[in-house]
């Protein structure tokens, strides 16, 4: 990628997220080799380190934010046949649970350290179950992976079921978030 794209996705990306996100390591990572121009250089290192040493965040701030993206990430998984037909349900009974556990997980990080966490992206289509996880951007272990995934039990129709898994029990068990009830035919696939 050329270094003048590379340098104005980085600005972008953290000019748009109010530094709450850090761009992603492929785009900070040079892949050529750096320019002779020392002010061009200085540029690219003074945005990386800004991405990286994001501010403060009150946990509020983080609680909020992180919402934000959530509810982001979400519309992107249920894609527009999906989204709606469960957006009402989902901001009355899902969207609080999942404050719920973040605020839990916000309150048992040091706030100084809320600042390396982030939502991720792309949430998986098809029938795969990611909505985002919530992971450390220092390190790149997860610490909450927010699913969804359909049930069809016998004459009852396709729900779709929300629930997270947590670092604390490896990511094995299910922590119920809530379900959405679809109708009798077939859901479509995730993000069409």
């Amino acid at each position: 990628m050329p270094a003048w794209l590379r340098k104005t996705l980085v600005a972008a990306i953290t000019v748009c997220t109010f530094g709450f996100v850090a761009p992603p390591a492929s785009l900070l990572a040079a892949k050529e080799p750096p320019p002779d121009d020392a002010s061009s250089s200085d540029w690219q290192h003074s945005s990386a380190r800004s991405a990286a040493e994001a501010v403060l965040l009150t946990r509020e701030q983080f609680i909020e934010g992180t919402m934000e993206k959530a509810v982001a990430q979400s519309y992107e998984k249920f894609g527009r046949k999906i989204a709606p037909v469960i957006e009402d349900e989902f901001h009355a009974v899902i969207l609080p649970r999942i404050e719920e556990v973040i605020a839990e997980l916000a309150e048992r990080c040091p706030e100084e350290e809320l600042r390396y966490l982030a939502v991720s992206e792309n949430p998986s289509g098809g029938q795969g179950e990611r909505i985002f996880h919530l992971y450390r951007m220092d390190t790149g272990e997860d610490l909450v992976r927010f699913h969804v995934r359909r049930e069809h039990p016998p004459q009852d129709g396709y729900w779709f079921q929300f629930h997270y898994h947590i670092y604390d029990d490896g990511f094995q068990d299910h922590h119920e978030l809530g379900k959405i009830y679809w109708s009798k035919n077939t859901p479509p696939n995730w993000r069409t």
